[in-house]
């Protein structure tokens, strides 16, 4: 099974890829959804605090929305509404549109503390009731991203196989490091090997981001 850790060599065989016949967890599925709310429950108190002070840091800062929504494609490419905490300038897209990557100019000092420690995600837990998300899963991505690596040769939209997730494999081994072939490779061993002791070592090594920052990308 896939370690959660760094420095691991992935490729793209056909095994890696073809991880349709992987799919087919029922099972799985509902427990993990049963338990994806109950996580969320018991995690809401403490994310409304979490939330609250960042809230007001990031009013002192600048001026625009506390709060930031974008379009995103869930399972089976369905479209829904993802809620952050905005960690960049209004002005971000102001050249177009663009991936984000590590160091990215566009992110206010706040945000840099909240994206390295995760608390600009916070408001998805209201994405994960609603089941638009899971905890655990590949990180859900505008459109127009799949549209540009699909047209690159890179088959992103494998990731649309499965409920995207608040935090995942490719998030814990790299995060912003990463170049989109490189988040699909994690992507694929996630969606192939899927079970509850890799969802339950994605989610440990992600709050331990959340409370210490170590190993925040």
């Amino acid at each position: 099974m896939a370690e959660v850790r760094e420095g691991v060599s992935l490729n793209t065989s056909p095994e890696v890829l073809g991880i349709e016949h992987s799919l087919d967890k029922p099972v799985y599925e509902k427990v993990k959804r049963l338990l994806d709310i109950i996580l969320c429950l018991i995690a809401f108190p403490i994310g409304v605090v979490l939330v609250i002070l960042a809230a007001i840091f990031i009013k002192i800062e600048s001026k625009g929305s506390i709060f930031y929504s974008q379009e995103r494609l869930g399972k089976s490419g369905k479209k829904f509404k993802l809620y952050k905490l905005r960690s960049m300038s209004i002005d971000a897209e102001k050249n177009g549109v663009q991936w984000a990557k590590r160091n990215d100019p566009r992110v206010t000092k706040v945000g840099k503390v909240i994206r390295k420690t995760r608390i600009d995600e916070i408001p998805q837990i209201w994405n994960i009731l609603k089941g638009d998300m899971a905890i655990v899963g590949p990180r859900p991505e505008r459109e127009v991203f799949y549209d540009k690596f699909e047209n690159e040769g890179i088959p992103f939209r494998r990731r649309l196989l499965v409920t995207p997730g608040l935090t995942g494999l490719a998030q814990v081994n790299g995060g912003y490091d990463m170049s989109p072939e490189e988040k699909l490779e994690w992507d694929m061993v996630y969606m192939r090997e899927r079970n509850f002791i890799m969802d339950m070592k994605i989610i440990f090594k992600t709050v331990t981001v959340v409370f210490t920052g170590s190993g925040a990308r």
